[in-house]
Formats: structure tokens, C-alpha cells, sequence
């Protein structure tokens, strides 16, 4: 005897996120796919609950965004009581004055690959794939054809991007050094730091990110792009505390040498991440993460 059996497969866009259901109308058959009938349902059941329904909703985490993350917010020192401290006569002029206008651009680039073995700063300098990494960043930067104001290094691989983009200011911060910014969540088993060196190295890191994300001087009148050659873990951990992201998930974010991560802050204090890690300016072979 031979059953019918009718296997139906759909395929759509959600989201602009591809959804396949999978159908066995005659389940209760062995044969299908080549599982037992408690198989075939156990697949389905799985299938069934990626899938989003009327009734099935994910449950927010109710925290809301922290629109004064970087003490700037001029709303929060009004509701403060501060306003005679900072108004004159005319309130509503010098509120506008205090406003930040513009938005700030800020490209975050990993260093390229240099010498793991050095004793020191002095001997950890760039491999020969590493300058030709940053050349293709260089390459990448001048080719965006963005007005760049500023760039702070940490690293050689600066020196080697600043031959694309002359007239552009390069200035050293001790600040974006390479470290342990916070202890991660879930932990890792190949890198473990001491307290001595979380605390140290968080501190230092902190007071970067302060210095260097958070929106717009109300002086400023044009958009602004700025970029800052720093470290894996600096980034990593400067893009959780721009998206108020737990900050321990710094790990979570793996990034090539070299690659490009673009933040966006407004002057009403949204953050946007318009890239993480991009690399795809980068010959496939050329790609490292050490």
C-alpha cells in the first residue's frame, strides 16, 4: 500500500529576514524526510515557534534610553532646578545658544597586525602585512570623501593612514593604550587579567570614552568627522557604552585589524552604529585579527 504524501515548503520575507515553514500533511506516516513520526513533529514544533504570530510577542527589557549619558543633556539640568544658574534674562535665547546643533561622525579604527612577540611598545611595530592593511584603510578613508577634522592615534598605523588624507590634524592620546576595560560576561578562558589590571586599565578606558563620545559642543556648527586609531578591546567596549549596551559584552564583538566601526551621535543624544568592523575594502587574504 502507498500513502500520499504532500510536503509543502513556503518561502517569504519578514523583516527582510527569510522565513521557511515546512508542512508534512501526511505526518502521521513514517517515511517523510526519513524520520519517525515523533521526528517529523519535534522538526515542525521547532519551526513552528521561530516563526512570529499574532500572539507572540518578545517582552521588553524596560529600560529606556538615557537621553543625558554624557552630562550633556540640557532638558535634564532644567528639570535639576539649574535654569537661574545657567539662563539670563532671556531664557528661550540662551537656551538655543546651549543646544548642541550638530551631529558627530566618529570613526573608530582597529590598528593592523604588528609584532605579538615585542617586549614593550617600542618592539611591537607593524608587520609587513599590517602597513599594507593600513594602507588599504588609507585608501578606503580618502576614497569616502568625507571632510575629516581631527585624528587621534594610539598606534603607527595612524602615521601610515594620515599620507591619504593631508591637512587633516594628527594628534596622541596615552588614553586609547590597549587593556582590560571591564571584566567580560560570558568569560573567556584564553585571557584573564588580574582585579589590579581591570581596574587600572577600566578606569584609563572610561575616561577615553568620555573624552571622546559624546555629542556635539553647542559651539559647533557643522556636521563633524573625526576618526581615532585605537585598539580592539577600546572599540569593542567604546560601542557598548555608546549604544547602552552592557559594557561586560565587550567580548561578544570580534573585529578584523584595521577594519572601519562608524558611530553617529546627534545633538539630541541618539547614537547610531552605521558600521561595525567593516572590512570590505580589504582583499579576502589580507584579513587578520591577531
Amino acid at each position: 500500500m502507498s500513502y500520499r504524501r504532500t510536503i509543502k515548503i513556503v518561502c517569504g520575507f519578514a523583516g527582510g529576514s527569510a522565513v521557511l515553514v515546512v508542512a508534512a500533511a501526511a505526518a502521521q506516516y513514517p517515511g517523510c524526510f526519513g524520520h519517525t513520526r515523533a521526528a517529523q513533529w519535534s522538526l515542525f514544533n521547532v519551526l513552528q515557534a521561530a516563526q512570529p504570530a499574532g500572539n507572540r510577542t518578545v517582552a521588553s527589557t524596560g529600560h529606556a534610553w538615557d537621553f543625558n549619558w554624557d552630562k550633556r543633556d540640557l532638558s535634564a539640568l532644567l528639570t535639576h532646578g539649574k535654569k537661574k544658574e545657567i539662563f539670563s534674562e532671556d531664557p528661550s535665547s540662551e537656551q538655543d545658544k546651549a543646544k548642541p546643533k550638530a551631529t558627530r561622525n566618529i570613526l573608530l579604527i582597529r590598528h593592523s597586525q604588528y609584532n605579538l612577540s615585542g617586549n614593550g611598545d617600542h618592539e611591537r611595530i607593524l608587520t609587513p602585512l599590517g602597513r599594507e592593511q593600513a594602507e588599504f584603510t588609507g585608501q578606503r578613508l580618502a576614497a569616502l570623501g568625507l571632510k575629516y577634522d581631527i585624528m587621534v592615534r594610539a598606534t603607527e598605523t595612524a602615521n601610515i593612514i594620515s599620507k591619504y588624507l593631508p591637512g587633516v590634524e594628527l594628534v596622541s592620546c596615552d588614553l586609547l593604550r590597549e587593556g582590560a576595560p571591564i571584566e567580560p560576561v560570558p568569560p573567556v578562558t584564553h585571557w584573564k587579567p588580574n582585579a589590579v589590571q581591570y581596574r587600572e586599565d577600566g578606569a584609563r578606558i572610561e575616561a577615553a570614552f568620555r573624552r571622546y563620545i559624546h555629542r556635539s559642543d553647542p559651539k559647533q556648527k557643522e556636521d563633524s568627522y573625526e576618526i581615532i586609531v585605537c585598539h580592539a578591546n577600546v572599540i569593542c567596549y567604546f560601542v557598548c557604552r555608546a549604544l547602552q549596551f552592557p559594557p561586560e559584552g565587550w567580548q561578544r564583538i570580534g573585529l578584523n585589524n584595521c577594519t572601519i566601526t562608524w558611530l553617529t551621535v546627534r545633538p539630541s543624544g541618539r547614537v547610531a552604529l552605521r558600521t561595525l568592523g567593516d572590512s570590505g575594502f580589504m582583499p579576502p587574504d589580507r584579513l587578520t585579527r591577531t
